[in-house]
Parts: C-alpha cells; structure tokens; sequence
C-alpha cells in the first residue's frame, strides 16, 4: 500500500493483541503549534526569559501533545480512518524536550462488539527506553471499509520575532547610548524613547518646547524625572539643535519624534552644520520576516527615491557595514530587479551588474553582491534552480538592495502587512545613526530600531557585546 494511502480496519478486522506505533522527534514548531491550537502558553513551554535561564533543552512538550499522537494512531492506522475517539486516560510519567525522540504505541486490550468499542493500552517510550507514558483509549470503530489518499495537511506559519528580542538582548551588554530625540511631542515618540530608556539601550536625551513636552507628559503619564530636556521652541530649531548636540559629541546618535522626516534630514544634511559624510545618507530596514529563515536588510526604503550608480554603491556599502555590526561576517547582497538577465533597456539591470564588478574591484567591500536577481530567485534557491542560475546569493541573502526607493517602500510594506514581519528602520552613512520610527510601529520594532542604532553608536565607540546572532 502507497505510504499516502490510508486504510482502516472495521471492527471485524481487529483483534486483541493488534498494535502500530509512530516515531516522532520533537521540535520547537511542534510546541508552538500546539499551544497556539490549544491556547495553552504555559511559560515552561514558550517563555524566552525561562528558555534563555534554562536552556532550550529545559523546555519541552505539552503532556497532552503525546496524546495527540496517540489520536492521531488511533484515526490514521488503527482503526484509522471512520474511528470515533471516545475517551483517554493517560498518565504523563516524565517530560519531553525538545529534540527528543519518542515513541507511541498502542494496542488492543478489548472489544465490545455489540458497541463496536474498542479499548486500547497506550504506551510512550523516549530514545533511551524510559516510559514517558502510560494509559488507556477507547474508540468506536469504523463498520465499513475505507481507503482513501492521505490528505494534505495544512500549511501554518508560526510567527514569532525572537530574533528582535535577541538582537535586544545583545545590548543589555553594552552601556545606554546618549541619543537626542528630536521633538518627540506626541505620545508615540516621546512613549518610545522612554520605553528604550526602561530597557537600557538609550539614554534620551530630549529636543522640544519644554512646557509641551511637560504637559504631553502629564497627560499620558511619562515620568520625566532625571530626564535631560534642551527646550527650543519648534520643530525646525529642534532639527538643528539635535543636530548640534552630536557635533558637539553629546549625543551619539538622533531619534526621529513627531516631526517630519524631511525636516530632521535638512538639517542632518546642511552643508555647513549637518552631518554629512562622504558617503551618500541612506535608509535600511531591518527585517524579522517569519517565513525568512534569518534577519533580512531592506535598502533604500526611505531616502533616495531614484539612486544612479554611485548612490546604489553607498546603499550597498551602507547596508555591508550595518550588517558586520550586526555580526553578519560576510553577508550577502540580492541586488533586485524585475529580472535576473541584464537588459540595456532597464537601467536597473545594468546598474546591477557595474555594482557586482565593482564589488570584484574593491569598491565595494565586505559582502558577497550578485545580480541582477528577480525577487523570486534572490529568495528562493529552488526558484534559482529552476532558472538555472549558479549563485551562492539566491536563495540566501542577508540584503535585498531594490532599485528605487518606491520599489524598497512597496517590498517592505508588503513583508510587514502580508507576511506579518516586523521593519526596524535606521538611517545610514551620517556622521551617527538615526532612528526612524513609525506611528504604525509595535513596541518591538521601535526598541530594535533602537538597538540597531546602539550597536553601530558602540562599534563607532570602539566597544561590542558578546556575540550572539543578530
């Protein structure tokens, strides 16, 4: 019979002493899967903290999760499928971590033929022949023959951001980064860049109208206390007193508030009292997609709207050093096009290819850069190998360069509303980093958004953490 073939047993079929058994190693997704089904978010099966203090070894199954093997023997082998599961009593005996294998088995202990009923002995074994389980099921069995193809489970994505949180967790080494945050005058900014204060990984430092920023916090009910306040009287001075602060050597990187990104970025960029750097200032999203098997760099989503050559290299360049400082040792670059060919027709693609040479020529440093490459062969290496393209890229970068920054905003807002992901965004290639925030950005986001920035502020400082994976 074809393993895809299921078969039950009508209860004329079956006999005392019957039995079939499942071999299954569990897995993280497995104890996901089933508090999220189950509802059960028992904290020695999910909590990060207690797995961080623990170990992952430390954590394990749902007890109840072996008796979903146990149902899944009785509706798929024996009887299989047409059995009516009436009943368990079962005794969990030791716990499972995860990656522990274990065995199930069941067997025929009665049978009830004026019900139908049969009642089977369930027994749970781990690697090393310890029982884990013991108890007793009882079923209704099927009356007819059934034989059908095995249906297709459904697909489920678990959609968890522990890499933000591991990312956060890498600066609690470090000490606050000194940030001024420039007119944070609605509760978002002003929540958020005390929220990164709670967390110690800034220490803020506030660029605002002083009795607005008192009253906003009476309001919502900030403590300001101990809280250093540079009080200007808008927006625009704000912008350039922030400015001002990092010149000075007081702030080591800025926080965009409630003002409007063009207005921070004209005075970062004044020819005389900004921040300029010989490179081109740039923007990156630092993304915790779910279905992404790593961090994953989006750039330029924000600042250049339409970059030449020369502005794509510092993109690039950009992008290449955040990702060192997020401990990438040799990251790699996806330069996106809507193909993986170069066409003299599509600028994006010629541009694509002078990037990859340039990286051949050491105008480009610290990354491994292919392209052109399609967005579904730069993420999929089977949709590479269908093409036939050979490039240790496909299917496995750390940065996706886009050609345009209508491009960059359409791709990371699609990875945020339809897969669920979570954006960090950062501006690069200032003098010191900056943090773009979002209204529209969860309490995690922002304090990645802070993070990224304390991690480059303590590479520039000459410190790091220990480290841990970005």
């Amino acid at each position: 019979m074809n393993s895809q073939t299921l078969r039950n047993r009508c209860f004329d079929e079956i006999h005392i002493g019957d039995s079939a058994s499942i071999t299954h190693t569990l897995t993280l997704r497995d104890v996901q899967l089933f508090a999220a089904v189950s509802g059960d978010i028992s904290p020695t099966q999910l909590d990060s903290e207690l797995d961080r203090q623990l170990g992952p070894s430390d954590l394990g199954a749902h007890g109840m999760w072996l008796g979903a093997l146990v149902s899944g023997l009785l509706g798929n082998q024996l009887p299989g499928p047409g059995t009516v599961h009436s009943g368990q009593d079962l005794e969990f005996l030791a716990p499972v971590p995860i990656g522990e294998q274990v065995t199930i088995s069941i067997t025929v202990t009665a049978r009830d033929a004026a019900r139908r009923r049969v009642t089977f002995d369930c027994r749970g074994l781990n690697a090393r022949g310890e029982t884990i389980m013991t108890g007793t099921a009882r079923v209704v069995a099927p009356e007819v023959r059934i034989t059908m193809e095995r249906p297709d489970a459904a697909q489920v994505s678990i959609q968890s951001h522990d890499r933000f949180e591991t990312l956060i967790e890498r600066c609690r080494q470090l000490p606050p980064v000194a940030v001024a945050v420039v007119h944070p005058c609605d509760q978002s900014s002003l929540g958020a860049a005390l929220q990164a204060r709670r967390a110690r990984l800034i220490e803020p430092i506030l660029v605002g109208p002083l009795a607005r920023l008192h009253a906003l916090a009476e309001q919502h009910g900030f403590d300001l206390a101990d809280v250093q306040i540079e009080d200007v009287a808008h927006s625009h001075a704000a912008a350039f007193r922030a400015v001002e602060l990092v010149r000075l050597g007081k702030a080591a990187a800025l926080m965009k508030g409630s003002l409007h990104t063009d207005e921070l970025m004209s005075a970062v960029v004044h020819r005389d009292t900004g921040l300029r750097t010989e490179r081109r200032i740039t923007h990156a999203f630092l993304m915790d997609v779910p279905t992404y098997h790593k961090p994953l760099i989006v750039t330029d989503a924000a600042i250049n709207i339409a970059p030449d050559l020369d502005t794509k290299r510092d993109i690039c360049q950009n992008a290449i050093d955040l990702a060192l400082v997020l401990g990438i040792a040799r990251p790699k670059v996806a330069i996106i096009c809507a193909v993986e060919g170069v066409n003299s027709r599509m600028v994006c693609t010629t541009d694509a290819a002078s990037l990859c040479k340039m990286a051949d020529r050491g105008q480009i440093t610290g990354a491994l850069v292919d392209g052109p490459l399609a967005f579904d062969n730069a993420i999929s290496k089977e949709a590479a190998r269908i093409k036939k393209i050979d490039s240790v890229v496909a299917g496995d970068p750390d940065i996706l360069l886009v050609p345009d920054l209508a491009a960059g905003n359409i791709l990371a807002k699609q990875l945020t509303f339809m897969s669920h992901a979570d954006g960090a965004g950062i501006v690069l290639g200032a003098r010191v980093p900056i943090i773009l925030t979002s209204r529209a950005d969860n309490e995690r986001t922002k304090l990645a958004s802070c993070a990224v920035a304390c991690l480059m502020a303590s590479a520039a400082a000459g410190q790091s953490p220990k480290k841990t994976g970005a």
